[in-house]
């Protein structure tokens, strides 16, 4: 268990799953172009010791792997996280996926993993309120049309000015100067329903982001928790133990207390200023568009602090093995709702809202429309561009398999659903933005009620007694 960054990479050394880089490398597009090699090549984690005119040295790729993930959740496989995940889950039948989630994170068992404040903190051992605030920083320009320097892997954490709830997101911030960023949250994150309710009420909103810390931590911003579940619960849950949290310098808002930096700060009310392009996880640019302006007041670090950053672009990069772990962890919930799924695949090239492949146990016609139907209904899966239905005995990790399927099961004028819906934001290819065309496709066995006036036909499969004898006289045919 790594209670730190630090910790974290000392279990990434042992593993052989880091590289130290102590030659000094340039943030500007270096660091970037390095990253990109290693991780499609399936490297390790690096850690640049000497970043040109910085004293902080740079993590990256850190997360860039099943293994690495791994070692950051505490665990041999993200199944064992989801199992213990649906063992809490059977002990209710709540209706919705939200639901079965608030009562997932209110079981008494869970209710020992709540944050526990503390009064002095690691990431409290340096605090700088003048002179070179972000510019201590090795800030990365990732890629050559990016509109600047951005920070990549934030923890970004706001307040709901009514219920006080805290919330983590991941929101990249556009580097504008010593003392200030952007603050890229799409309309439907947690962090733009709290702006707009203090924009509302016109009142400044005091914003802090964490880097580094704990690993959980870090990968608890990204899953998809409705907004009143606190992502330091779900972290906590994932530790075993509760996670401590310190007060702000300059505002009230609770952080991480084993986080490597602190930045603290403010929004306006209506403070926006155009952020952008940024080469995205899509693999292409995203526009520049106005987003609220991050106000910085305080930087707070721990001794021996480290930058964390990520660079994303065309997969697979290593936000890719971060969306694996969570399309794992959260399928019993999934499954929970819509029982007759057995299993689910997001392709990394889908990025993970172009295209889902699921496999369902099959029972009556119409089923595989239901449960299409029943995922554009759900949480973030309402912005799927794409889902394909097959029946239970399809291997979805395995292309060849699911593809044959596909192209042999599907009629196109029977077995496809073409709509209009709501897209993610990315989505460069609707013809507007965050609203376009979707499609769903049936690529299970049909019966006759679907239409299928034929005999659907047998696979071609060899008797099992006949494998059996083969098996058995491998050795004698000189193989």
């Amino acid at each position: 268990m790594a209670n730190n960054l630090k910790q974290f990479l000392d279990k990434l050394d042992s593993a052989s799953e880091l590289k130290r880089i102590s030659v000094p490398v340039n943030p500007h597009l270096e660091i970037t172009e390095i990253a990109d090699r290693v991780c499609k090549s399936n490297g390790p984690a690096l850690l640049f010791e000497k970043v040109d005119g910085y004293e902080y040295p740079l993590l990256i790729n850190a997360f860039g792997s099943f293994e690495r993930m791994s070692i950051a959740l505490n665990c041999n496989s993200f199944d064992d996280i989801a199992k213990k995940i649906e063992t809490l889950l059977k002990t209710s039948a709540p209706a919705t996926f939200k639901e079965k989630l608030k009562m997932l994170f209110t079981l008494k068992d869970i209710a020992s993993f709540l944050p526990k404040t503390v009064k002095s903190a690691p990431c409290k051992h340096k605090v700088f309120t003048d002179g070179a605030l972000l510019d201590r920083l090795p800030i990365q320009q990732c890629w050559p049309q990016d509109g600047g320097p951005f920070i990549t892997l934030p923890l970004v954490i706001t307040k709901d000015p009514n219920s006080g709830i805290q919330n983590i997101g991941m929101y990249r911030m556009q580097k504008y100067s010593n003392t200030q960023t952007g603050m890229h949250w799409h309309y439907n994150k947690d962090g733009a329903r709290h702006y707009k309710k203090y924009c509302e009420a016109g009142k400044r909103m005091p914003v802090a982001v964490a880097l580094g810390g704990i690993p959980s931590v870090i990968y608890s911003a990204t899953a998809p928790l409705p907004p009143d579940i606190p992502e330091l619960v779900f972290a906590g849950f994932l530790e075993g133990k509760s996670i401590e949290t310190i007060k702000c310098e300059t505002n009230d808002l609770l952080v991480p207390a084993e986080s490597d930096f602190i930045i603290e700060g403010y929004i306006d009310p209506h403070d926006e200023r155009i952020e952008g392009p940024f080469g995205d996880h899509t693999g292409f640019y995203s526009a520049a568009d106005k987003y609220p302006v991050f106000n910085v007041t305080c930087i707070t670090a721990r001794e021996n602090a480290i930058y964390p950053s990520t660079v994303v672009g065309r997969p697979p990069m290593e936000d890719c093995f971060m969306a694996k772990a969570t399309e794992r962890i959260f399928l019993p919930v999934i499954k929970m709702i819509v029982p007759e799924i057995c299993d689910i695949n997001l392709p990394i090239e889908g990025v993970f809202h172009n295209c889902i492949l699921v496999s369902i146990d099959k029972n009556y016609a119409g089923q595989a429309q239901k449960v299409i139907h029943a995922l554009w209904g759900m949480g973030q899966m309402s912005s799927a561009k794409c889902i394909v239905i097959f029946d239970k005995d399809v291997n979805l990790k395995d292309y060849s398999h699911v593809l044959w399927k596909l192209y042999n099961n599907v009629d196109p004028l029977r077995d496809m659903i073409i709509t209009q819906g709501p897209l993610d934001t990315l989505d460069h290819s609707a013809p507007s933005a965050c609203y376009g065309g979707k499609i769903g496709i049936d690529a299970t066995r049909k019966f006759k009620e679907e239409g299928m006036n034929r005999d659907w036909p047998d696979e071609i499969k060899m008797s099992d007694d006949i494998k059996t004898f083969v098996d058995k006289r491998w050795k004698e045919y000189g193989f």
